[in-house]
């Protein structure tokens, strides 16, 4: 059988293009022999016939890019496209100062309870919940000040 025939045949039994298949140079005899798929099926399996490997893309680049930025660089003002907000996850950052907030509430009432008493505990709470405070700092003021 011709070599191109040949691998155009092995191309269908590895299901590969014919620019991945190889045929080994020395074995040029025993490809001549072959008429049958089922020849061809044999020199595959006696690895006379193989499939060339993939070209796969490497990621060693992007691992050590990746590495640098858990670190914390390269995620200057000049690296970011979008938007603080679309940048950071809406939801856990909103979960993070809820928490916050009412983990300060709890300290404050066990340290000042008078002055969380004057605002009713559960209110702020409530506050708390419906994004009336912007962050710690304001829950504090809010109590210990003069806010009402």
């Amino acid at each position: 059988m011709e070599l191109n025939k040949a691998k155009e045949m092995a191309a269908g039994i590895l299901k590969v293009g014919k620019n991945k298949v190889f045929i080994s140079p020395t074995d040029a005899t025993k490809i001549a022999e072959a008429m049958t798929k089922d020849d061809i099926r044999g020199l595959i399996a006696d690895r006379v016939i193989k499939k060339r490997q993939d070209n796969s893309q490497s990621k060693g680049r992007a691992r050590a890019l990746k590495a640098k930025k858990i670190k914390g660089r390269k995620k200057g003002r000049g690296k970011r496209k979008g938007t603080k907000k679309t940048r950071g996850e809406k939801k856990k950052t909103w979960i993070k100062k809820v928490r916050a907030q009412r983990r300060t509430l709890r300290e404050l009432r066990e340290t000042n309870p008078e002055a969380v008493a004057d605002k009713r505990y559960s209110d702020v709470y409530r506050k708390i919940k419906g994004n009336f405070f912007k962050g710690k700092k304001y829950l504090i003021e809010y109590i210990e000040g003069g806010k009402k």
